[in-house]
């Protein structure tokens, strides 16, 4: 016999986990909400003693950050990216970039370079992938002490992001040394760059000191609203349009290809700082405490590192440079409704 049962009596089309949001969650809140359980915690994040180096390093990075709302749950990765999506998503425009390379290879394009232009790719685009390393390694743990997993996957997206650039430049590194000579391609040649070039120092000052910026706010804000998006303008945007005017077509359609990933690190960048003010306007005070902080440092690595770009047979000036990083990152900041 067959019964209805009444509709007070029926089980909620929603998980319990999500409350009553008489709804079913999406398959990006499925696999994305409430994954990092040990937020808040009492007494302690992790299920150790209190006092152990992990929970007070989460404690005193993570809980005790002057960059707090009541419910980071509320946040959401504008892309509504799952990690399938993020795969799908990059694996096409990996396809796109290998089409490049085949392009590139088969008419001869790297032989055919000015020798002077390949002086200046050994040393303008070659050492990127130290300063993109780390990069890479600060929203890693930007990713890692999140509040909130809905953060954490944007910013490890953004790290794998991150890595891809390095991938790529390391590929076509070698296929310079190939035709150019070997010495393109040894590192000890361009991590000494890295390590002494004036022009590279007051960059590797500042990506070091983020690297030992602990606390989780502070970490994204530096790297997501202030460094990044200025060394992005330099790193994608400039040296691309060095690159077209040196006729280095790959270099520029390459350089082009990673402004779109660093475009979506901004939209949810912007994302999470509007929500945090919506949810807390007081916290515009932190944000600028912090903004105020680390636009001289990421200023001062530009200015040191654009009269690089004027060395090329067919230069970019710096001062307009130095400009234009500043600029971009400025207009980006005030749509992050600091």
């Amino acid at each position: 016999m067959t019964t209805n049962t009444p509709a007070s009596r029926r089980k909620p089309r929603t998980w319990s986990q999500f409350g009553e949001v008489k709804r079913k969650p999406t398959p990006y809140e499925v696999v994305t909400g409430k994954f990092h359980y040990h937020f808040r915690r009492e007494p302690a994040p992790f299920e150790l003693d209190p006092t152990t180096p992990i929970n007070t390093w989460y404690l005193n990075n993570r809980e005790g950050s002057p960059l707090q709302v009541d419910d980071w749950e509320g946040f959401r990765d504008p892309y509504k990216l799952t990690y399938r999506d993020y795969v799908a998503m990059q694996h096409e425009r990996e396809l796109y970039v290998d089409a490049l390379v085949d392009r590139s290879e088969t008419s001869g394009l790297v032989a055919g370079l000015d020798p002077a232009w390949v002086a200046t790719l050994e040393d303008v685009f070659v050492p990127l992938r130290f300063p993109i390393h780390v990069l890479q390694m600060v929203s890693l743990y930007v990713g890692q002490m999140a509040p909130s997993s809905y953060i954490t996957n944007c910013a490890h997206f953004q790290a794998a992001d991150e890595m891809r650039r390095i991938q790529r430049i390391a590929y076509w590194t070698k296929a310079l040394a190939n035709t150019h000579g070997d010495h393109i391609a040894e590192s000890a040649r361009s991590r000494e760059i890295w390590q002494s070039d004036p022009a590279w120092q007051p960059l590797r000052k500042a990506l070091e000191t983020l690297l030992i910026s602990y606390d989780w706010g502070e970490a994204f804000t530096a790297l997501c609203v202030v460094i990044k998006p200025t060394l992005d303008t330099l790193f994608n945007d400039c040296l691309s349009d060095l690159a077209a005017q040196n006729g280095d077509s790959f270099v520029a359609e390459l350089a082009a290809e990673f402004a779109r990933d660093s475009a979506r690190s901004r939209d949810w960048t912007q994302a999470l700082t509007s929500y945090a003010l919506e949810r807390d306007p007081s916290l515009s005070e932190v944000f600028e405490g912090w903004v105020s902080k680390w636009v001289p440092v990421a200023d001062e690595a530009v200015a040191a590192l654009a009269p690089v770009l004027g060395k090329a047979p067919v230069p970019l000036d710096p001062v307009a440079v130095v400009k234009r990083a500043g600029a971009t990152r400025d207009e980006f900041i005030v749509g992050t409704a600091i």
